[in-house]
């Protein structure tokens, strides 16, 4: 067979062609579990499937040409004919017959075009053009996307240089045998320097049926950004009616962005929402806010706004019906390798705006919104820090003397430096200033300032069954009021101060031993443990309370010196804790099948400490057990559990048990159940329906009914208020590569407890993008493991968590 060897340069029409249609892809995140790939273009028979290669390497390689007959000569035609086979790289191009002028750079391929590279798969019935001129037609195509699903097809195609048209082109992902929908574009205009590319007259068929037009349609060609629309967001409600919200993105300079958010709510009105973004080597940030000129919703219950829960009018009370609107700010600036600057700021116009404009619980549950700027630095036994943090109002319920203090500012550091193996000596302190937002209007609070420090020594005592860990600290703190503590707190000692030693002891051991049980090898281990607390009894009554109260009470508190969150108060105690965990682990697989914890606090002296209203007084004796098991029977049931059981009272504190069962390969069933006593409940002082906190029941499913179909739900209940939290009832139908969403939610939207109704609609056509709302986000928050990766990420329980306040979340570095 002869064979060449020239400067030819194959067709450029991957890139072209790949880029054009499904351009606007997200193809990453889809399922594409449903439909085994099947390609629209077979491989070519003794051809290799490149599985690499791109336009810079292909450049410096030459072409080789074969075939079954060569003829011509110089600056003549060269006529190859008979299984024309030209490569370059990862690129093959094949053809029954080639005319090529290497003077002119004139070319032309009849005869079952075949072209391959590592991005895609043409046929073609013929291509002709110019090298030199950089100029190529390809007529009635058909191709198939390598690197990503999809595939379709072009009446013809010219290139210039980086330009380039279609003529009468098809996308789709579906299966070429079942064509659920299709794109279909009557010329489609592409700048490939500009990354950027224009369909007019395009047509989106759903089947058969056309069911979008767009005569003039832009999109990228590339990983560029470009200014243009996002996809709409389209739902209808009963609070909102026909809801449509549609991003506007703003690409302003390769280090930062913008998006509008422009929104009609039929029932509502008009309005603008915004984003900014900034990315640069020392940081980033964002900074958004919406902004709603006139709202018709309260006007429709101006009930809700001017009156209490109790129907009585509320003095001075305004309509919240114009500008309304929120602002945010996250910001971060790293200074070196140790210091960080961060700042999260958030305002709300007005204590109805979280409950009026979220459509969650989340919405009804805060009660302020949160900013805070500080600067933390990190070392290898240090960190240190400033911050300062202010607390807005966004609970028309309460007011501004419900808030907590502000902290303005606050200035910590810790310290830990080990001394050879054993010892480490180290200590935390804190000084802040406390002020609170209703100061100057209302009679109870006052400001101050607060010092405290805590200096500890401490020794790691540890053998490889074994630990035993003593710690010896002395805190010290003391407090700076101002002239209204003597008439708001009714002391008159402006100066307080405490100090007390802190002991304590934490030991435990580790057993372990093989068994079997049910013709299964497991490890069972036992771990004892015994943690004693020491702190003598100093009289703090005299002492305010900034942002200090009682932590509720669990297995993490059994092994704490400090049953408070600040440091206002510190627990006098005398008590022993005893505790002990066992694990039955599979040899098979290593995975943990059963897990059981029981602890229990001995107090050998009353705890004379305590806050009165918040919790009661711990007495002498024996603290509620608590309990905890986690068990796995089988790689699809998890089911988890907690109890206290308090034996003064000899009844529960908390229960809560949740259980979970995967279903095939996405499906997924939640049971739960939740009930936590109101510990400081005085029998005869208080009525009795304030005995209990929580008691809730919460049902969530993720169920298929065939590969295709599958139904989703939740049902969310208050046992103690008698009314549903949340409802969801939903629908998917799935194919290969379309998706149809309808989802009917009920939820609690207001603090009347005043029932939502929404209705969400969803159509993804996989690979391109989906219209409607986007319902994935509210059935992942309701259902745990609706999407299955999400069930990996949950941290162990070991790890700090935030702590989210009003519409801002940030955590603390102190220890």
């Amino acid at each position: 067979m002869p064979r060449v060897r020239t400067t030819l340069r194959l067709l450029p029409l991957s890139l072209c062609i790949a880029i054009a249609l499904p351009a606007m892809a997200a193809e990453d995140q889809e399922d594409w579990s449903l439909c085994p790939l099947r390609d629209a273009v077979p491989a070519f028979e003794g051809v290799a499937t490149p599985t690499s290669g791109d336009s810079k390497t292909r450049v410096q390689q030459p072409t080789d040409i074969e075939g079954d007959a060569l003829q011509g000569q110089e600056d003549a035609d060269t006529l190859v004919q008979g299984n024309v086979r030209l490569s370059r790289g990862d690129q093959f191009l094949g053809t029954d017959r080639l005319v090529y002028n290497q003077t002119t750079g004139n070319y032309k391929a009849d005869g079952s075009v075949r072209y391959q590279d590592s991005g895609m798969r043409i046929v073609a019935q013929s291509a002709e053009g110019n090298q030199d001129a950089d100029t190529h037609q390809i007529n009635d195509l058909q191709y198939q996307l390598m690197r990503r699903r999809g595939n379709g097809g072009a009446d013809k195609i010219t290139l210039k240089d980086d330009n380039g048209a279609l003529f009468g082109a098809t996308y789709s992902t579906c299966d070429p045998g079942q064509r659920a929908w299709e794109l279909r574009a009557r010329e489609i205009d592409i700048d490939l320097a500009k990354g950027r590319g224009v369909a007019r007259n395009a047509t989106l068929r759903i089947g058969r049926v056309p069911v979008l037009y767009v005569p003039w349609f832009p999109f990228p060609t590339d990983d560029r950004r470009q200014t243009g629309l996002l996809y709409p967001s389209i739902a209808s409600s009963s609070r909102n009616g026909f809801d449509w919200r549609q991003p506007i993105y703003l690409n302003l300079a390769p280090n930062y962005d913008a998006t509008l958010y422009p929104r009609y709510m039929s029932k509502r009105g008009f309005q603008m929402g915004g984003e900014f973004r900034w990315l640069y080597e020392q940081g980033n940030g964002t900074v958004y806010g919406a902004w709603m000129p006139k709202d018709d919703l309260p006007g429709r219950r101006p009930e809700r706004y001017l009156n209490d829960l109790n129907g009585v009018p509320i003095p001075g009370a305004d309509l919240p019906d114009s500008n309304r609107g929120q602002f945010g700010l996250n910001a971060i600036h790293n200074l070196n390798g140790a210091w960080y600057a961060r700042a999260a700021l958030n305002w709300v116009s007005d204590t109805h705006y979280l409950e009026d404009f979220s459509n969650s619980l989340y919405g009804v549950s805060n009660y302020f919104v949160t900013s805070d700027v500080r600067l933390v630095g990190n070392g290898r036994y240090w960190n240190a820090g400033i911050s300062a943090d202010h607390y807005q109002l966004a609970d028309y319920t309460l007011s501004e003397v419900n808030l907590p203090y502000d902290r303005v500012p606050r200035l910590f550091a810790h310290w830990g430096q080990p001394y050879g193996r054993i010892f480490e000596i180290g200590s935390d302190a804190e000084l802040v200033h406390f002020r609170h937002a209703s100061y100057d209007n209302q009679t109870t609070q006052f400001d101050g300032t607060r010092f405290d420090v805590k200096p500890y020594v401490a020794a790691n005592f540890d053998g490889a069954s074994w630990f035993i860990h003593p710690k010896l600290a002395w805190r010290y703190t003391a407090w700076q009021l101002d002239s209204a503590w003597r008439t708001r707190g009714g002391l008159s000692d402006t100066s307080p101060s405490r100090s007390l030693p802190i002991a304590s002891v934490d030991a435990g051991m580790y057993f372990d031993r093989s068994m079997q049980f049910r013709g299964e090898g497991y490890l069972q281990t036992l771990e004892p443990r015994l943690y004693y607390l020491r702190a003598p009894y100093r009289d703090q009554s005299g002492i305010p309370l900034f942002d200090t109260g009682p932590m509720t009470f669990s297995w993490g508190q059994l092994f704490r010196d400090n049953r408070y969150t600040g440091a206002d108060r510190q627990t006098d105690a005398n008590q022993l804790t005893i505790a002990a965990t066992t694990r039955f682990i599979s040899e098979a697989d290593g995975r943990e099948k059963l897990a059981l914890s029981l602890g229990q606090i001995s107090y050998f002296e009353d705890s004379r400490v305590f806050i009165p209203g918040a919790e009661a007084p711990v007495a002498k004796g024996k603290s509620a057990w608590v309990a905890e098991a986690s068990f796995a029977p089988t790689d699809r049931w998890l089911i988890n559990g907690a109890y206290q059981w308090d034996p003064k009272i000899r009844g529960q504190d908390l229960a809560s048990l949740r259980t979970r069962y995967l279903v095939g390969d996405r499906g997924i069933v939640n049971l739960g159940y939740r009930y936590r006593r109101n510990t400081s409940f005085r029998p005869g002082i208080d009525p009795p329906e304030a005995r209990d906190l929580v008691k809730q029941a919460d049902l969530s499913f993720l169920y298929p009914i065939t590969d295709n179909w599958s139904v989703v739900g939740r049902y969310y209940y208050s046992l103690l208020d008698h009314k549903p939290l949340e409802q969801i009832a939903g629908v998917q139908w799935e194919s290969c590569c379309l998706a149809v969403r309808a989802v009917a939610r009920r939820y609690l939207r207001d603090r009347t407890g005043e029932l939502n109704n929404a209705i969400q609609l969803e159509v993804e056509l996989k690979g391109l993008g989906s219209a409607g709302q986007k319902t994935e986000r509210v059935l992942r928050r309701a259902i745990l493991g609706y999407d299955r990766d999400d069930l990996y990420l949950v941290p162990p329980r070991t790890v700090n968590q935030p702590v989210t306040n009003g519409t801002s979340t940030s955590t603390d570095p102190t220890p």
